[in-house]
């Protein structure tokens, strides 16, 4: 686990902390890249927390939520606490069967999805993995199928 004491900045009305360029380097090489998001872990003033870490503007930033930091958009300016580490856990969304089943039983929707940004087919993902009945997630499967045939809006959105 690495540690560093850092201001907080805000960009675009996001807090955010700057990673000193040493701490930077071993992420990279724990992580066997130099791409963005790399997924960390770690405390903010003994807080525990899960985020990635993200090049934005030509910086790496480590963005810093409420749940991380209380009131942190009220908080900036403050020196705070940070530890970190690569986090080699998988992160993907649970991938519902229902929604492989109904993007695969149409390849024109499926072709659709995959050409899709990933953070997009995550917001897909998620929204269906978090309905509570198998009678939602079935309506909302047929949604989504629709929705990436231009049929209607999902998770509110237009067509993509």
């Amino acid at each position: 686990m690495q540690r560093f004491e850092a201001k907080l900045a805000i960009i675009d009305g996001n807090p955010y902390v700057s990673v000193p360029p040493e701490i930077l380097e071993d992420l990279f090489v724990h992580a066997q890249r130099r791409k963005s998001p790399i997924p960390i872990q770690g405390r903010i003033n003994k807080v525990p927390y899960r985020q990635t870490l993200v090049r934005f503007r030509g910086a790496w930033r480590l963005y810093v939520n409420m749940k991380m930091l209380k009131d942190s958009p009220r908080r900036v300016g403050e020196c705070i606490q940070v530890e970190l580490k690569y986090d080699p856990h998988d992160r993907s969304p649970f991938f519902h069967p229902k929604l492989k089943k109904g993007l695969a039983s149409n390849q024109e929707a499926k072709a659709i999805f995959e050409s899709l940004p990933p953070s997009r087919q995550a917001e897909i993902v998620r929204y269906i993995a978090q309905l509570k009945t198998e009678d939602s997630v079935e309506r909302n499967v047929v949604r989504a199928v629709n929705f990436l045939l231009g049929k209607g809006r999902f998770v509110g959105r237009d067509h993509p």
